[in-house]
């Protein structure tokens, strides 16, 4: 059996190092409600390792996923893509996105993105398959307020 894409992409990443500090950031989840504590960590275009855990609120419908903590991280940093991304429970065992995070990690993503899932990595295309993303929203459509750009790189619209 050859080496597929996913492989190759995937074969310089320390995993481990991406594990660990999703676990370290669920350490500082705030999940007094469900007792779930969640963390995640991503690898960015930049090499930087950002990650984000779970904020949960009284009014559980205003609850942060970790996803939505660490790209808040991401935009707060100078923006990037993410490479890969790792994302833990309260056991330190591996997560799978919720189909929101999902949609929120594709607007993310660079295009070789990958993901730890529990049935080992896997490309973006592969969760989220037939995905609705910025490039359907292009045509006819009038320019962002403010220079921004509907791809998320850097803040302003750099890639």
């Amino acid at each position: 059996m050859g080496v597929t894409t996913t492989d190759a992409a995937t074969a310089s990443l320390d995993w481990d190092a991406l594990r660990q500090a999703a676990v370290v950031a669920m350490e500082k989840a705030y999940a007094p409600y469900s007792r779930y504590p969640v963390g995640a960590a991503a690898l960015l275009d930049d090499g930087r390792v950002v990650s984000g855990c779970n904020v949960e609120n009284a009014s559980y419908g205003l609850t942060l996923c970790a996803e939505c903590t660490l790209l808040g991280q991401i935009r707060m940093g100078g923006g990037g893509l993410i490479r890969a991304f790792y994302c833990v429970d309260g056991a330190g065992s591996v997560l799978m996105p919720c189909g929101r995070c999902r949609q929120l990690l594709y607007e993310f993503r660079a295009p070789d993105m990958v993901l730890m899932t529990s049935h080992g990595v896997k490309t973006m295309d592969e969760v989220l398959p037939d995905a609705f993303g910025p490039q359907h929203l292009e045509e006819d459509r009038p320019a962002a307020p403010d220079g921004q750009e509907s791809r998320p790189g850097k803040p302003g619209g750099e890639a």
